[in-house]
């Protein structure tokens, strides 16, 4: 009898809840063992049959069934604990638990790593497995793949949102014998290089710039090595050749003819894609690249219009198909002017489109910025927006990859981290890297046209350097590929992140391959400290790699230019950056003598001014209630635990000692200053005070909270939430008087607890923010800025949650052009969004009107706050934009409002501009935080930053006719 699918995941889904996860050291035990296995991750082979039984190989089901292995039993169990398929067989397997949609296509995208990783590693946990023979057929597979692809294809709502993932799963999934030849090349390319070291160069060549020529060096390195490379060796060098002769014959439309037969005649792409066939011999290798690229965006256009499953899968393959022989085409593309350049970027973007790697929306919102140019010449200022607006494409469109897969990569690197090479493997197969090509071009031509050109240690491609924040810095270069949770991190070394981390520890210099967003907390301490930060390329940072461990000088203009040389070359006026300067000259002190520590009971939000701050509350508090004042439908109701609150407990004595909390925090900073006298280095009294304020941390999350507090919490709770404590969910939002000066923003180094409900987890809640000044971070970043660290004291915002569909943050100011009069936003989808580092949707809102995209999200998963407390993901495409015009609009009718209103109330300390944390609740704004935005004056002002990039002659024509 079968059993429906439903209810097995349903018993599924309760075991896994009470099964304990399986850690990655036992996970990788797991995966050496299978690799050694005859079988693999298999137990045995059986024979599947319809009626739901299960018979040996030799004892044929009655009526037809399908042959395949069993998983061992540790494969099953991985299932169910950690949701780890490993060895999926797809014959059998239920196509609604392989797309896997309650899990955000967990299955099918470790379906599609485990085939890079069987590629690239013999087999990986198939490498002895791949001779069993009887463990998966493949006309099954096939059959399975073509019943997936309809069922899948038949909804509309699933082919829209995930075009690009379906369109992906098309290259790895069987459905047709074809192969994805682009991605079997590299594959075949790598493990001859991986046996035989001397290959190197030619594989490096095909994963680089492959062309045609290349068969002629992989036979020239066949023949004069014949002689010594095993027979295996010759075996792939044979199937190598196979392929790039088939897939280097002169170009042609043949293998798309078989599929048009599935596609309706009368329909738009059909008669698009016939004419295309009959007149492609005829066509030039540069009419060839548009038609194709124009045809990769009508098949993605119009897919959903195809009436059949069966038609749609024949354009996915057929899209496919396009993209190939547009990766052949491409070459025959000459790029001898300007035009030409401009043109060919044009048509490899919008095939990047038609291809997935950007959504249609996005795409829509730069195609009439990159059309190809109407006049004769063009203007600097339009050549060099062209440029960005390029560059912004090529990053979008590689985001594209990260962001679907991430989860996946992530989940897999812990116990295999040969997937990290799946994103450039992935990339580097599509057009999109002759998209980087030709920005990487476009980028030199202007670097050399207006002298405007980056310096960093002579490694090529540098035009995909871009700087964000201004600064210079001295220190040991590293380069990071990956960043671990346990990662050491120095206040005085260079970084080169592929991610950076959202908990950022204070650093010289940093520059990131994936750019997060302009507005998160790392992005905005850096740029109030003049931390100098910079985007580059994942290929930057594999060259960069031979300078790891080196000595550089590492400089970020304020137009974005980016410098980097070896210490012992630096001139004389850079060396003189870094003369040693008193402590007090670069630092600010905290002003304390206005603190009002006798306050000892809640106040309401209502009752908190502007004017409050550094008295009885921090920033935060002070200027919430400053807009609760100003949009009282906007701002939640809440209220503040004061400084006197925490002052009142820290008087406490401590637990086994024989002096208060208090007492012992000033004992830490006075041993400090003694050591600093008697000449210890900053190392050994870092050390030191580190060391303490640990203990003093654990013992403030211990400590007793007094009766007379908790009295008075919980009738606030009452008084103003209208329900009693543990039975609404609230923010816990630190809010120290170090937060937010004239010269020192604080943004997140200090602890917010989001959506807690319990009473215990509340009153224990308060004192682990009361804790979060004295963490690592915390102080580091303080430390590095402020004369007083010492002397620090938190307040607590406590504020009710609200799940809004999405949230960011609004600066008052233009960031990448330096405006006053515009808006930058960057918004995520769910609850805390944009501040802690993610792939956010940014915009540039000019004073003109105009709504410039800077970056579309790259985070599939948001946060949600369920009633019953603590955080949820949710899975989201990225078919829509999070703002909405709407939501545009209410931004800036209320920052034009802000500016008013802040500024016409008298005890407002800062004229902006404004860094706002708000999010949208069903079209409605709420507010949560504004602060003032916080840039540093001294590397807005240097006069070297200003030497390293020369004017830009912004008006001067440039004939489109100028040779490259």
């Amino acid at each position: 009898m079968k059993i429906n699918s439903l209810i097995i995941a349903s018993l599924l889904i309760g075991f896994a809840v009470n099964a304990q996860v399986v850690d990655n050291n036992q996970i990788k035990t797991f995966v050496a063992s299978f690799k050694t296995d005859a079988k693999g991750p298999y137990k045995d082979i059986r024979w599947f049959c319809n009626d739901g039984t299960t018979r040996p190989p030799k004892e044929r089901c009655p009526e037809p069934g399908v042959q395949r292995a069993r998983y061992k039993d540790q494969v099953e169990s991985l299932g169910q604990t950690n949701h780890l398929y490993l060895g999926q067989i797809l014959a059998t397997t239920d196509v609604v638990e392989f797309w896997d949609a309650a899990n955000f296509h967990s299955r099918i995208k470790q379906y599609q790593l485990e085939n890079y990783l069987r590629r690239i590693d013999d087999g990986w946990i198939l490498q002895k497995a791949q001779y069993y023979r009887g463990a998966f057929q493949a006309e099954d597979e096939a059959s399975w793949g073509v019943e997936f692809f309809q069922w899948l294809l038949a909804d509309n709502n699933q082919l829209t949102e995930h075009f690009y993932l379906i369109r992906e799963a098309a290259k790895d999934i069987p459905h047709q014998g074809d192969d994805n030849k682009t991605m079997l090349i590299r594959s075949l390319s790598k493990e001859i290089s991986d046996s035989d070291p001397t290959f190197v160069n030619i594989r490096v060549k095909i994963h680089g710039q492959p062309e045609s020529v290349d068969i002629q060096s992989v036979k020239k390195f066949k023949e004069n090595n014949k002689s010594r490379l095993s027979d295996i060796q010759l075996k792939k060098m044979d199937e190598l050749l196979a392929l790039m002769d088939e897939f280097y014959q002169p170009a042609n439309m043949e293998s798309i003819k078989k599929y048009l037969k599935r596609i309706p005649n009368e329909s738009e792409v059909g008669k698009a894609l016939l004419t295309l066939t009959n007149k492609y011999s005829s066509l030039s290798g540069q009419n060839r690249v548009v038609e194709l690229s124009g045809l990769l965006w009508m098949t993605r256009d119009q897919i959903s219009t195809i009436p059949t499953s069966t038609g749609r899968l024949a354009l996915l393959d057929i899209s496919l198909k396009l993209e190939e022989l547009l990766f052949v085409e491409i070459k025959s593309w000459p790029h001898e002017n300007l035009n030409d350049l401009l043109s060919e970027t044009y048509y490899l973007a919008l095939a990047a489109a038609g291809s997935g790697y950007l959504e249609k929306w996005e795409w829509e919102k730069v195609a009439p910025d990159l059309l190809p140019p109407s006049t004769s010449s063009i203007s600097f200022k339009a050549l060099f927006e062209r440029m960005e607006i390029s560059r912004r494409v090529l990053e979008w469109s590689v985001g594209m990859t990260r962001g679907v897969y991430k989860d996946v990569v992530d989940q897999y690197a812990g116990f295999e981290p040969l997937v990290y090479g799946f994103y450039d493997d992935r990339v580097r197969s599509t057009c999109l890297l002759y998209l980087g090509d030709c920005v990487s071009q476009l980028g030199e031509f202007i670097a050399k046209t207006s002298n405007l050109s980056n310096h960093v240690m002579e490694i090529p491609g540098q035009s995909h350097f871009r700087g964000i924040n201004p600064g210079y810095a001295l220190g040991e270069l590293v380069v990071v590929n990956e960043t671990k949770e346990d990662m050491e991190i120095s206040g005085d070394k260079i970084y080169i992140f592929n991610h950076p981390p959202a908990d950022l520890k204070p650093v010289a210099g940093i520059a990131t391959v994936t750019e997060g967003n302009m507005v998160s907390h790392v992005q905005l301490l850096a740029r109030n400290l003049g931390i100098p930060n910079a985007v580059l390329s994942a290929e930057n940072l594999e060259q960069l790699k031979k300078y790891n461990g080196q000595q550089v000088f590492y400089a970020v203009s304020n137009k974005g230019t980016v410098l980097m040389k070896p210490a012992g070359k630096m001139t004389a006026e850079e060396q003189k950056l870094f003369e040693t300067k008193k402590r007090n000259e670069l630092k600010i002190t905290v002003p304390v003598g206005r603190i009002n520590l006798k306050q000892t009971k809640t106040v309401n939000l209502r009752e908190v001014h502007a004017e409050h701050s550094g008295i009885f509350c921090g920033p935060k508090a002070a200027n919430l209630g400053q807009l609760k004042l100003m949009f009282p439908d906007q701002v939640v109701e809440g209220f503040v635990i004061p400084f006197g609150i925490f002052k009142e407990h820290m008087n406490q004595q401590m637990s086994g000692k024989t002096i208060s909390y208090w007492e012992f925090v000033v004992a830490i900073f006075d041993q400090s200053d003694q050591m600093r006298v008697q000449g210890k280095t900053e190392a050994d009294i870092e050390i030191f005070t580190l060391g303490q304020l640990e203990i003093l941390r654990n013992e403030i999350k211990s400590m007793p909270l007094l009766p007379a507090f908790v009295a008075d919490l919980q009738k606030s709770f009452v008084d103003i939430f209208g329900k009693k404590i543990g039975e609404v969910p609230v923010f816990l939002r630190s809010d120290t008087n170090m937060e937010d000066l004239k010269d020192f923003t604080g943004a997140g180094l200090n602890l917010t607890l989001f959506n807690v409900v319990d009473k215990d987890k509340i009153l224990n809640g308060i004192k682990d923010v009361w804790a979060s000044p004295y963490a690592e971070r915390s102080y580091k970043w303080r430390q590095r800025y402020l004369q007083n660290p010492e002397s620090v004291y938190p307040s607590i915002l406590v504020i009710p949650s609200v799940d809004v569909d999405c949230s960011g943050v609004l600066i008052t100011k233009g960031i990448l052009n330096e405006k006053d009069d515009d808006l930058t936003i960057a918004f995520s989808r769910g609850a805390g969004g944009a501040v802690d580092g993610q792939a956010a949707e940014s915009y540039l809102l000019t004073s003109s009107g105009e709504n410039i995209l800077v970056s579309p999200v790259r985070e599939a998963f948001a946060n949600t706050l369920p009633v019953t407390g603590g955080t949820g993901k949710k899975g989201s495409s990225f078919q829509q934009p999070i703002i909405s015009k709407n939501n545009l609009l209410q931004i800036r009718e209320f920052s034009d409002q802000v500016k008013r209103n802040m500024l016409s109330y008298p005890q407002t300390k800062s004229t902006g501009p404004f860094d706002i944390e708000l999010g949208f609740k069903d079209d409605r704004l709420w507010l949560f935080q504004i602060r003032p935005f916080v840039e540093n004056k001294n590397a807005l002002r240097s006069e070297y930053l200003k030497s390293i990039t020369p004017d830009i002659p912004e008006n001067n024509q440039i004939k489109l006719t100028t040779l490259l």
